[in-house]
């Protein structure tokens, strides 16, 4: 069992900061790291593998540092966004390369061994540019596991799979971590990291947003005030009922022709707002949220924890 930690990590591309004062410890299990798109998941990710050096901060494992120990590279199994330049191999042909490259004394059989754990035998000896986008993501999975590291790093690794595949790679991913291993993946889709993590980081603009039990972070994100589009067919009267409601921050009518309304609570809201409906006689046509993009919910974690320093 590893852990990896990164202390006051931060990461600069001459004027441009990609990662900022970023602290996290990753410990064994599963753990998501959530963020929307350019919020420095992939630069974190090359900083945690050794590819990157922290411009300032260290990274580090059970205490030693990532960057320049050759040896460190031994514990760790990254599984890269980018696509495979290797089409031209077959499976097989891949995993031994890596296994050759970590000179393990039976790169043979740990090949044939990891080929069965992700279940990639029988597709193993065609060439990985006829594979699916989810057998390349398993093949890149067999040559990051095939010297048994101890973490296992992997960047967006649900990008582009199909809902099966997607399945029996979260079924991999929970079974390595009930082994004890470290298991960091990064995602920008919230129920991604739902279904597989319980612990999860948050990241936002270079910055640590969040961290901790997916279900405390979740209710944050929950109740934090939302915002919905209704269309009925009485908006003016509807909108004057629901300023009256505790669950309702604001009103305002829309030119044309909905109601933009803020909602502090929203279990409350929507258990009212029919009956509300009802007993005035308007008939709902649209209820839909306008800010529920990943970017709003992890703006409105930023702004919490900015205003609780």
């Amino acid at each position: 069992m590893s852990t990896l930690v990164l202390d006051k990590v931060s990461r600069w591309f001459g004027n441009v900061v990609a990662v900022n004062d970023i602290s996290m410890t990753i410990g064994p299990g599963v753990t998501g790291l959530l963020g929307p798109n350019g919020a420095g998941k992939t630069t974190l990710m090359a900083m945690m593998s050794g590819f990157l050096p922290p411009s300032s901060g260290s990274v580090t494992i059970d205490g030693e540092p990532v960057w320049r120990r050759t040896d460190a590279y031994r514990q760790i199994g990254l599984v890269p966004e980018r696509e495979l330049s290797f089409g031209y191999l077959t499976g097989r042909q891949f995993v031994r390369a890596n296994a050759d490259l970590h000179r393990l004394p039976e790169a043979a059989a740990a090949t044939e061994t990891i080929l069965g754990v992700v279940d990639m035998v029988e597709p193993a000896q065609r060439r990985i540019d006829t594979y699916s986008k989810g057998m390349r993501q398993r093949i890149k999975i067999a040559a990051a596991l095939v010297h048994d590291p101890a973490i296992l790093l992997l960047d967006e690794p649900f990008n582009g799979v199909d809902p099966r595949q997607r399945m029996h790679l979260m079924d991999l991913l929970r079974r390595l971590g009930d082994e004890g291993r470290t298991v960091l993946f990064s995602s920008h889709i919230l129920e991604e990291v739902e279904r597989l993590a319980r612990h999860i980081e948050v990241v936002v603009s270079g910055r640590h947003a969040a961290s901790g039990d997916f279900g405390a972070i979740r209710r944050l994100m929950t109740d934090r005030p939302v915002r919905y589009s209704i269309t009925s067919s009485d908006d003016r009267r509807l909108g004057a009922v629901l300023m009256a409601q505790p669950s309702v921050q604001s009103v305002a009518l829309d030119p044309r022709g909905a109601l933009r309304v803020q909602v502090t609570d929203l279990g409350a809201f929507a258990s009212t707002l029919p009956g509300l409906a009802r007993t005035e006689g308007v008939t709902l046509f649209e209820l839909s949220p306008s800010d529920e993009s990943l970017e709003s919910v992890f703006a409105y974690l930023v702004d919490r924890q900015g205003a609780a320093r």
